[in-house]
């Protein structure tokens, strides 16, 4: 091999973006390949010189203190003879060949090993260089429309936005330079699939490093993001530095760098609040814009109860639901919002019902002592008097004259007058 062909393939390596060692190794295994098609020839080991290109081909074993395959091992009493020292598991060169050995046919293999290793190798590294790019921002311009996807070419791969993964409030055209974050590269018979995506809230959060210093510096963080994509986000921020407003730092001097990633989104509409670790005050701002008047957390069920002003109730709960809604998936809180006149009818209700079920029980008990005092013995009403105690008759006639007003002439006993004789 002369050096002019190894110079075209190094001039090859550049252009496919392989190293030079990987180049190198791959000519080296593929004239390998070649020979060892041939019987007998399984020990034969090539070796390039990067810098002369001279090729060595020699044959060679393992060393080995059992010989399991004499094709390609050597015991340690032959390796000695021709290297004094071998030792078990080194290679020892046991004959050199000439590279006229190197015949047509074999060259013809070597050269379709070559290309076929040359395209396995651009397609490592072409792997390799995007692998490393999933959970980042990606930028390539729209190459084919297709039902079901987009096509974006971004050098030496194409990416995949499938319709799942688009903004219903963006359109596409050929030649487009469109941005994207990178959910997965995946290896295929031909080449890196990348699948890209708009949608994802990964891709809201890189735009924000991209358009807020603070973010990309670390002094104000990202702390939780709820989208619906092409229609609504939350975002909630805090400041790892005192003093620092992580809100206004995040949407910028009137707005400016919040309306730049609004525009990169096609318009959707983008909440920036502060993050709290309070979980009432966080879930009262997760509801901005609505104003909230108190927040009752329930930690057992994972609930937190909202009142808000009557005339906030619709806003707190958003078009469809979508304000409590999102709310809900920043905070990671299930969230109940009722207006402050349907608290105070409930709270009114609930204590007429209070009412009620204590008169209620004031006249069960009432009754149940009037039964209970009706259905007593006799003997605890009139006590019987004792048997050696005289019974005294009760004079009937004055009760009855005291009624009526009139009293009775007692009766005089009757004087018995004696008759003399």
């Amino acid at each position: 091999m002369s050096r002019d062909f190894v110079g075209a393939l190094l001039q090859l390596n550049a252009e496919k973006g392989v190293s030079r060692e990987q180049l190198i190794r791959t000519v080296e295994e593929a004239i390998q390949s070649a020979y060892r098609r041939t019987p007998g020839d399984e020990d034969i080991h090539v070796r390039i010189d990067a810098e002369s290109g001279k090729v060595r081909v020699f044959r060679a074993r393992f060393v080995a203190e059992e010989i399991e395959d004499p094709t390609t091992q050597i015991s340690v009493a032959d390796a000695q003879a021709f290297q004094p020292g071998a030792e078990p598991g080194d290679l020892v060169e046991t004959e050199q060949l000439d590279q006229e050995a190197f015949g047509r046919i074999h060259a013809q293999t070597a050269k379709q090993v070559v290309l076929q290793r040359l395209h396995e190798a651009e397609r490592n590294v072409v792997f390799d260089h995007y692998a490393s790019s999933e959970g980042e921002l990606m930028t390539g311009t729209v190459s084919r429309i297709e039902p079901r996807a987009i096509i974006l070419d971004v050098g030496k791969a194409e990416a995949i936005l499938a319709t799942t993964e688009q903004s219903p409030l963006e359109h596409y055209r050929i030649g487009q330079n469109v941005k994207a974050f990178v959910l997965e590269v995946r290896r295929s018979a031909k080449g890196p699939q990348i699948y890209v995506s708009r949608t994802h809230k990964g891709f809201l959060r890189r735009l924000f490093e991209l358009e807020v210093p603070e973010i990309h510096g670390g002094t104000v963080e990202i702390k939780a993001i709820a989208r619906e994509a092409g229609s609504r986000s939350k975002v909630a921020v805090a400041s790892r530095q005192p003093g620092l407003d992580p809100v206004g730092a995040t949407v910028g001097q009137r707005g400016a760098r919040v309306q730049a990633v609004v525009a990169e989104l096609g318009g959707e509409k983008i909440d920036v609040i502060e993050w709290s670790e309070d979980a009432s005050t966080f879930v009262a701002k997760a509801l901005s814009p609505a104003q909230v008047i108190e927040v009752r957390i329930d930690e057992e069920h994972r609930i937190a109860n909202v009142v808000v002003p009557e005339r906030m109730l619709s806003l707190a709960i958003g078009r469809e639901g979508q304000n409590a809604r999102l709310a809900a998936k920043l905070t990671g809180w299930r969230i109940d919002i009722r207006s402050d006149v349907s608290v105070a009818e409930a709270a009114r209700v609930e204590a007429a019902h209070t009412a009620e079920a204590a008169a209620a029980e004031s006249v069960e008990e009432i009754e149940t002592a009037a039964v209970a005092t009706a259905q007593a013995p006799a003997e605890a009403a009139a006590p019987v008097a004792a048997a050696d105690e005289p019974v005294v008759a009760k004079p009937k006639r004055r009760k009855a004259a005291a009624k009526t007003g009139k009293t009775e002439p007692a009766v005089e006993p009757a004087v018995t007058e004696e008759v003399p004789s």
